[in-house]
């Protein structure tokens, strides 16, 4: 059964670590990241910044130099990297929180998550079969992700 782990990053260097760690134990494919989109608003240090001004092309620089930037209402701008980048280009009417109940989070869980990427947080999740999700969720824990949580995945 697919379950998602997700995670918070308060800062970019923590969640690169945390990125390129899963790379590393084969998780490539399942990570996605999402970021407010700071890119105009000149924030110092944010994801989006150290996606635009280089930085490695591994770990969360290598995943965020195809994602994608979408208007989120409620949120604004972000960038949205991985599989869920696909899921939320539909979420224009429910929202971030909309986009991710298809990942299995609850409506009110994912609300939380929308308000942590609004105050400039990044979120990370993995979707993965469940033998792997306490390996996904020690490693985000370790480079500390908080309010890590694992929900079943639809479909």
């Amino acid at each position: 059964m697919a379950k998602t782990v997700i995670g918070v990053f308060r800062n970019r260097s923590d969640a690169d670590r945390a990125v390129e760690e899963l790379r590393q134990k084969g998780f490539g494919r399942e990570v996605s990241v999402i970021a407010r989109d700071d890119r105009q608003g000149g924030g110092g240090g944010t994801v989006a910044e150290g996606v635009v001004t280089g930085g490695t092309l591994g770990g969360l620089a290598g995943l965020l130099a195809g994602a994608g930037a979408l208007a989120i209402p409620g949120v604004g701008p972000i960038l949205a990297a991985g599989p869920i980048a696909g899921a939320l280009t539909g979420a224009a009417t429910g929202g971030l929180a909309g986009g991710l109940i298809d990942w299995g989070i609850p409506e009110e869980r994912g609300r939380f998550y929308e308000q942590k990427v609004r105050e400039g947080n990044l979120v990370a999740m993995v979707k993965s079969s469940d033998p792997k999700v306490n390996e996904a969720a020690d490693i985000m824990r370790r480079h500390g992700a908080q309010d890590v949580e694992t929900h079943a995945a639809r479909g």
